[in-house]
């Protein structure tokens, strides 16, 4: 009795061990089919540096890449790999490096296609068509082309408003108005829904502009009031620097000197407060031609 006693513990024991391996361990968590620590760590590095392109914080937002692309290389994501491109590309341009930007864009759009990032792809394009446009394109073509491609893109919406953006650009290069103002407001409604508040501020920005151009001053400043609005929402001095001045731009095509020159003083006051030097040589440029 004894030894079937202990038999029977024994086959008891591997009996509830085997029923474990099918019951009791399915309570143990899983393990994540996929891992985005890194990943996440490097939208975050591509985050703040756009945002410190939006502040004109240009070789800050140039560390923070070095950084999203280290890391987006060692879990080589395409996806990461080709918006630091992209970005990257962007602070070159606006720092003047033309043909620097449109090599990175270069290789942005054949990594994307190469990894089958079809909507990456495009969206390389139209960071294409916009360094096309404004190195002198023929807008109309450049219109055609960034609609094509817009026709790919569904799921990023910021990659959406800056295609209206660039279509907003050449209509006013083609001189329609009307249709230049209603593509930025297409940025605009994303950008205002997402509360990227210092996008919004550079889409209304960029209506002032067409305004302008179209004679209409009044409408021009009205909307320079909505970017200094969202310019003070987002705490950007640089977008607050640009918006008084081109405020001043438009008062003096008016013929208001006076306000003109509030303006620039506004706008080389806030450029001298964060230390941009360049743009505060330039704004006291404009007060001195007054």
């Amino acid at each position: 009795m004894i030894a079937k006693k202990v038999r029977c513990i024994g086959h008891c024991v591997w009996l509830t061990l085997f029923a474990c391996a099918f019951v009791a361990c399915s309570s143990v968590p899983k393990r994540p089919a996929e891992l985005f620590t890194i990943r996440n760590a490097a939208e975050t590095q591509l985050d703040l540096a756009n945002h410190e392109v939006d502040q004109g914080n240009f070789e800050r937002a140039l560390h923070m890449l070095d950084e999203a692309k280290r890391l987006a290389t060692s879990v080589d994501d395409p996806s990461l790999l080709v918006r630091e491109l992209l970005a990257r590309g962007n602070v070159l341009y606006y720092q003047g490096d033309e043909s620097g930007a449109a090599l990175l864009w270069e290789d942005a759009r054949a990594e994307a296609e190469h990894t089958g990032e079809i909507e990456l792809a495009a969206m390389a394009r139209i960071y294409q068509e916009r360094g096309r446009l404004l190195s002198g394109a023929d807008a109309e073509e450049v219109r055609i082309a960034v609609i094509r491609e817009l026709s790919v893109i569904r799921k990023d919406k910021l990659f959406i408003a800056l295609g209206w953006t660039v279509i907003g650009l050449a209509e006013k290069e083609n001189g329609h108005f009307v249709e230049a103002e209603a593509a930025l407001k297409k940025s605009l409604d994303i950008h205002q829904q997402g509360n990227y508040l210092e996008a919004a501020g550079n889409d209304w920005y960029l209506i002032a502009s067409v305004r302008s151009v179209a004679g209409d001053y009044d409408a021009a400043i009205n909307a320079l009031a909505f970017a200094i609005a969202f310019d003070r929402r987002a705490e950007n001095p640089y977008g607050l620097g640009m918006d008084w001045r081109a405020a001043g731009d438009v008062y003096k095509k008016a013929g208001d000197r006076a306000a003109a020159r509030n303006a620039y003083q506004r706008s080389l006051a806030i450029f001298k407060a964060i230390s941009l030097e360049q743009e505060a040589a330039a704004s006291e440029a404009y007060l001195t031609e007054l």
